[in-house]
């Protein structure tokens, strides 16, 4: 394993970044090439534990000459979110100097144009900076993984549509209860990549993608930092690396994944109409019907007529949940799975900013 580091200028006098990068050279140069990153919502570790005993079992094959495909591997992905804390609290889903999700504004560029990322660097900002390397080196790869969690949340993944059905044996090793089919519309890091892929010939999109794939993979919830489910989950990523060729010597029998696969439009975000405490009264992983009661938010406590009850729009899988009991006007408290789709509007691109 050769371990590299990414030093990144910061903005102000006297700082730095430092991104560290795992490598493993396959000896196939047929196999497929693999880019794997976590955390780049600084606080969402479930990717980054499970990294850590997926390279235990890859330096011993290493040493037994079982990897055929390059694998790089990046498992904390964004230093700079890593250092946020405000008041004691971890900021690491946006840029407090910018106010930009790190997961969004990547560059929207050609494959043919790969080069140009880290070009003339000195004129960006220490974010962008970032997410232009971390672009870089994905699209390098035939495989892109970005490891991300939710909330509280089952395993789930945004596979852009473009990847579907081929992607479902990632799916099946992960063990997935759901698959959200993305349009491959925003400035998101996977979808950023996929772009690249599609617009090989500037202005002419490729609508399928055979033998590539990147997709964003939500490893549960922030809480489900635990070695058994990391080590679980870097059983189920080593089963797919080794379906797809990357490593071991022989490919293991396919499992099936038979979890529902919807377009982003089937899921319904169930959002609190005033600010209050919440009460769940359903949780995730619950099948729920069309009217069933979901929450309750109490907003004037004491008072009478001071709560209001929220119901299921359609039938559907609970699939993610709020952790906080104290929300805000229109935050969002649920996404609910369905065959339908949802009546209310949505942005194109990915579900949350």
């Amino acid at each position: 394993m050769d371990v590299s580091e990414i030093i990144i200028p910061g903005d102000t006098p006297g700082t730095e970044w430092r991104l560290p990068v795992l490598r493993f050279k396959g000896h196939d140069p047929k196999a497929p090439k693999i880019y794997i990153q976590a955390a780049l919502h600084a606080g969402e570790l479930p990717g980054t534990v499970l990294l850590h005993f997926l390279c235990e079992r890859l330096r011993q094959a290493e040493d037994q000459g079982g990897i055929a495909g390059d694998i790089t591997i990046v498992p904390q992905a964004n230093p700079i979110g890593a250092a946020q804390s405000h008041f004691g609290e971890l900021q690491g889903r946006f840029d407090l100097g910018s106010r930009t999700n790190f997961n969004r504004d990547f560059p929207l560029i050609s494959i043919v144009d790969r080069a140009t990322l880290t070009e003339d660097l000195d004129d960006y900002p220490a974010t962008d900076r970032l997410k232009r390397q971390l672009l870089h080196m994905a699209l390098g790869a035939d495989l892109v993984l970005d490891l991300h969690c939710d909330d509280e949340s089952l395993q789930y993944a945004y596979i852009d549509e473009a990847f579907w059905p081929e992607a479902a044996d990632l799916a099946a090793a992960l063990e997935m209860e759901a698959v959200l089919l993305s349009d491959g519309e925003s400035s998101a890091f996977e979808e950023a990549v996929g772009f690249a892929w599609k617009y090989e010939v500037p202005g002419e999109r490729r609508p399928r993608l055979p033998g590539k794939l990147s997709v964003t993979v939500e490893l549960r919830g922030k809480r489900d930092v635990d070695p058994v489910l990391a080590k679980k989950d870097a059983d189920g990523l080593w089963h797919f690396l080794s379906a797809r060729g990357i490593v071991g010597d022989g490919k293991p029998a396919a499992t099936v994944f038979s979890g529902p696969a919807v377009p982003l439009d089937n899921v319904e975000i169930i959002r609190t109409p005033e600010g209050g405490a919440v009460l769940f009264h359903r949780d995730i992983g619950e099948r729920v019907a069309e009217g069933d009661l979901l929450a309750t938010i109490v907003t004037r406590p004491g008072q009478p007529g001071g709560s209001i009850e929220l119901t299921a729009p359609q039938d559907g899988l609970i699939l993610t949940r709020t952790s906080d009991r104290l929300v805000r006007r229109r935050g969002d408290l649920m996404k609910i799975v369905c065959d339908e789709p949802s009546k209310a509007s949505r942005k194109a691109g990915t579900l949350e900013n």
